[in-house]
């Protein structure tokens, strides 16, 4: 199974390559790293082959770059096209080997291939939980496709959706979980206790739900601003939001305008797992979120996305 992890060298760079298969097609992540803070993210796009195992595959758009404080390299600075053999010489080993160019320019100079596929992969990301559970369920095109549209639009250039908020967002008390209040078992005099079936609460779609990894934010000074957006067309998406468990805000609509939440970092604890979870799906599946953090007057980007069947998960680690 091509699915999978894979790692090695392109073009003489050290890089890890998530594969997932859909059909003919080929979509993933590939990071071109030199340590683990310094390396650049694309989204990829591809196909294989089955009767020739050739697998083709190039870097879409970059999602995510981060530049270590001394680098003597610049991984992944032009993207490339990679056309590879899959082998399976046996002993469970599995590589993928051919040659890469620049994706602009594959008639070019081009580089050499060299892949093995492993077990555990060092970059953590929204695909691991696909390709964990890709043949109980995974390996479903629409969860497939609800992920690979997080990769719609490269963060380098958010769209339409890149004004301020017009007034001072007020930093807002993580709220307690309210006692629930016991149902009574007994209809008093006059009752009848009807059976009629309830539309399913925000909290047990939570608790339903896949909780996907996005990313990990690191949060420190005072508080930390969150701005969520509609990431595709305006067409009437819904959210909830639950920190550690706890709902945080509910019914909150997706525009073009940022709907902005201030969290102070000292209610914080040491890691906190932020969970979007769709009210709705809009008119156009699945409820996509582009939101930005701001910590420390620094930037950082994500799309999030929620189907019927999963939630996205931002992970926010006190430094």
């Amino acid at each position: 199974m091509i699915t999978g992890v894979w790692k090695g060298k392109i073009n003489r760079q050290k890089v890890e390559i998530k594969l997932i298969q859909k059909g003919d097609s080929l979509t993933g992540t590939s990071y071109y790293y030199e340590s683990a803070g310094h390396y650049r993210r694309y989204s990829i796009k591809g196909y294989f082959d089955p009767v020739s195992n050739e697998a083709v595959w190039w870097d879409d758009q970059l999602l995510d770059e981060k530049s270590g404080k001394i680098s003597v390299s610049t991984p992944g600075k032009m993207p490339l096209l990679s056309r590879a053999d899959f082998n399976c010489p046996g002993d469970g080993s599995m590589m993928l080997d051919g040659k890469a160019a620049r994706k602009e320019n594959e008639s070019g100079p081009k580089g050499e291939v060299h892949l093995d596929k492993e077990e555990q992969a060092d970059f953590e990301d929204e695909w691991d939980y696909i390709i964990d559970t890709y043949t109980t369920g995974g390996n479903d095109p629409e969860l497939i496709d609800s992920i690979e549209g997080l990769g719609r639009q490269p963060l380098a250039e958010p769209v339409a959706i890149t004004e301020e908020p017009q007034k001072p967002v007020p930093v807002i008390p993580i709220p307690k979980p309210a006692p629930e209040k016991p149902e009574p078992l007994i209809p008093g005099p006059g009752e009848v206790k009807t059976t009629a079936a309830k539309p399913a609460s925000i909290e047990e779609k939570f608790n339903s739900r896949q909780k996907l990894f996005i990313k990990e934010i690191p949060v420190a000074g005072d508080s930390v601003e969150l701005r969520f957006f509609d990431n595709a067309e305006i067409d009437g998406d819904s959210i909830s939001l639950f920190l550690n468990d706890k709902l945080l805000f509910q019914h909150i609509r997706l525009t073009a305008v940022a709907y902005s939440i201030k969290l102070p970092v000292s209610e914080l604890q040491d890691s906190n797992e932020l969970v979007m979870v769709a009210e709705n799906m809009g008119s156009i599946p699945p409820n996509t979120s582009y939101m930005v953090a701001i910590v420390n007057g620094q930037r950082q980007d994500a799309y999030l996305a929620s189907t019927e069947g999963s939630s996205a998960m931002i992970r926010l680690v006190r430094k």
